[in-house]
């Protein structure tokens, strides 16, 4: 394979075999194919698990602005007074006047297993039949943004659940990585980015969090650290109860290009400890500029080793997408990377492009550890 390319994208869904047929007729189209889990399959190809972000080809009718929930019996509209919203966001709109923000998804996601050769040279199969969409209120808008790790045999994923009560993490199991089961919620508080480590400290599972809030405490005027949305870490007995630790955390750095951060890959284990890739977001515009740094934890995950964010490992590549840029609809760069495997003396690596397609990027061991 080429060493960095778009390897699924919106042409490549075929919406006729797509979950929400079972109650939406009207026509949509893919907003996105993007942001996709990577892990190796017991046969040995890889395996991405694409989050598709469909949306109705025309959320306002009428003077109501519609979007996409799931139900028990299946898929419905809701509309809402066009007049009291403001849709000039592609990917959702806001309520005007209410106590606090809310907001509408002009789409729902779900996911879709994408099986690749074991080099990820190309796609072999593309599993409709298996695809991952959700199944209870707490994810009634969608699951988005999937991680998956493999321990002793099982696999786990996380996604983020979005519903009008709350966002959460929900946790599924499978034993070959096409059968999943949902274990239901195992973390609330808002967090969207959940990432199991690949591999136990000592006997506990391990994940990185990221709790969001619409306000935050300032820092110490001495400390090298700022105030924002960071990355915690939390541990397990079970993968379903979660106990969040003290210390160490990844926070935003004073004087440092990105004010917000959050997990990208599951951390794997490496010679000197557990490296991760994660994101940092530079403030500019409605969306942020997204790129991904690398870390590195201890044996234990008691210190981070390594940090350094004058270091970029991944930035948005404007020329991947070029053909498919007439689909674009984010004003600010943005890859957003979210796994990874071994490929011999390589890595393979799994990000979301413009939030509109599937990147795999091919990195040498020496280059990240």
């Amino acid at each position: 394979m080429s060493d960095d390319r778009i390897v699924f994208a919106p042409d490549d869904v075929d919406l006729r075999r797509s979950p929400l047929r079972r109650g939406i007729a009207e026509p949509t189209y893919v907003l996105g194919a993007f942001n996709p889990a990577l892990t190796r399959l017991p046969n040995g190809n890889l395996l991405l698990l694409v989050r598709i972000a469909e949306a109705l080809a025309e959320p306002v009718r009428d003077g109501r602005v519609r979007s996409i929930r799931w139900t028990p019996a299946g898929y419905t509209l809701d509309s809402f007074d066009a007049a009291a919203a403001d849709v000039s966001d592609p990917r959702f709109f806001s309520l005007k006047g209410g106590a606090y923000p809310f907001l509408g998804l002009t789409s729902l996601s779900w996911l879709l297993p994408v099986e690749l050769s074991a080099d990820g040279a190309r796609v072999v199969a593309v599993h409709y039949d298996r695809a991952v969409e959700p199944s209870a209120d707490y994810a009634q808008y969608g699951v988005e943004d999937p991680r998956i790790v493999a321990i002793d045999g099982t696999y786990w994923m996380t996604v983020c659940g979005v519903s009008g009560g709350r966002l959460c993490s929900v946790l599924y199991r499978s034993d070959d990585g096409f059968g999943w089961t949902s274990e239901g919620i195992v973390l609330d508080h808002g967090n969207k980015d959940m990432v199991p480590f690949e591999g136990r400290l000592g006997e506990r599972y391990a994940t990185l969090t990221r709790p969001l809030s619409d306000a935050w405490f300032v820092s110490a005027p001495d400390s090298p650290e700022g105030s924002g949305p960071s990355i915690n870490l939390a541990t397990s007995p079970d993968m379903l109860h979660w106990k969040p630790l003290a210390g160490p955390a990844l926070r935003p750095l004073k004087g440092a290009a990105a004010t917000k951060l959050g997990g990208g890959t599951p951390p794997v284990r490496v010679k000197d400890g557990w490296m991760l890739l994660y994101h940092g977001v530079e403030k500019q515009g409605a969306v942020g500029v997204y790129r991904t740094y690398r870390a590195l934890l201890s044996a234990d995950a008691r210190e981070v080793l390594e940090r350094d964010e004058t270091r970029v490992v991944l930035e948005a590549a404007p020329a991947l997408i070029a053909p498919i840029a007439h689909q674009a609809y984010l004003p600010q760069p943005v890859v957003f990377t979210t796994g990874i495997v071994r490929d011999g003396e390589d890595w393979i690596v799994a990000s979301g492009e413009a939030d509109l397609a599937c990147r795999l990027t091919r990195m040498s061991g020496r280059s990240l550890g």
